[in-house]
């Protein structure tokens, strides 16, 4: 006598349904495919100086890492910006950090050890050059800056790399038209509060808190740096990473500008060694692309960064691991 299977009430189907699509919807949301071993060991990221928006950066990728990949331990390494960044990273001293395009140009440029062995996972967020002064500052543009003290950012910086460049393009020698200042975002906020210095340069994502949280408290106003940009452009490799830019007038909205700002912008790249575990950089690079919309309720600059330009790390060759992920997401 046949066998006669017993009825299946329709809302117990259903109900099976849901329960195998919630678990393949799991499945496909979670951040590192179900068929990849989970990675375990440790990594060092070089930030920036503490009150920077890379050091911000680094602490909430931190937070993203330690779900994604919670058998890695990270350890984040304050730095005074990009060029001491890069400097670590080829020296086997970090794993990954962030620098500027004109700074990994400049560093490949220069030939400085262990340039060649660098390899990019991803083209971040722009940082837009900033020009700071106090609002009652007769200061219009870079050119009034002579005889002026001039915060330029720290050595080993990617401030300092620009500041230089706007100044000799507007015809002004640091070492001797402006007293130049080599301290970082750390206490430049400060010291031009306090009326010893004049201006200070920064180059970061927009808004930066340090400047933000200076412009609560004192009355500041930001300087076009517009009529600079052809001219640096024009001067090559590696100022050809700038691009005309503007900044929104709320950016600062406590700012004393009445109208957007005229500046240029040079874009974030994030950066490791060739020698840097494929799967690792692949996982890492992962997490950074899926992890923007999380940090950017912070770090609003990160919500630019966009799977379709991450790709583009000139001058740097992207890393394997990297170019993997990008693979596994092309439609």
């Amino acid at each position: 006598m046949p066998l006669v299977p017993p009825r299946i009430s329709r809302r117990r189907l259903l109900l099976g349904l849901v329960a195998v699509l919630a678990v393949l919807g799991g499945l496909l949301w979670w951040p590192r495919p179900f068929w990849e071993p989970a990675l375990k060991g440790g990594l060092t990221f070089s930030t920036g100086v503490r009150t920077g928006v890379y050091h911000r950066y680094g602490q909430l990728l931190e937070e993203a890492l330690a779900q994604d990949m919670p058998g890695v331990k990270v350890q984040l390494e304050p730095s005074e910006g990009s060029q001491q960044n890069l400097q670590r990273v080829a020296a086997g001293q970090a794993d990954f950090t962030i620098a500027t395009a004109d700074a990994v140009s400049k560093y490949r440029a220069d030939g400085k050890p262990g340039a060649d062995r660098l390899r990019g996972c991803a083209r971040l967020y722009d940082d837009y050059v900033q020009l700071v002064v106090p609002a009652g500052s007769p200061v219009q543009s870079v050119r009034d800056l002579r005889g002026k003290r001039v915060a330029v950012g720290q050595d080993g910086s990617g401030v300092r790399l620009v500041s230089e460049r706007l100044l000799a393009a507007a015809k002004l020698d640091p070492r001797k038209d402006v007293t130049s200042v080599g301290i970082g975002i750390d206490t430049m906020p400060a010291e031009l509060e306090a009326g010893r210095i004049d201006a200070f340069f920064w180059s970061g994502g927009l808004p930066t808190n340090a400047v933000h949280e200076l412009s609560e408290r004192f009355e500041i106003r930001l300087v076009q740096l517009g009529d600079l940009v052809e001219q640096l452009q024009a001067s090559g490799s590696p100022a050809r990473y700038y691009r005309a830019a503007v900044m929104p007038q709320d950016a600062y909205a406590r700012a004393r500008n009445t109208s957007p700002v005229a500046t240029l912008a040079v874009p974030n790249l994030l950066v490791t060694r060739e020698d840097t575990g494929t799967e690792l950089t692949e996982q890492f690079t992962r997490t950074v692309i899926l992890s923007r919309d999380r940090i950017g309720h912070e770090v609003h600059a990160a919500q630019l960064v966009d799977l379709r330009t991450a790709i583009y790390t000139d001058p740097l060759d992207l890393h394997e691991g990297a170019r993997r992920y990008y693979r596994s997401v092309k439609p």
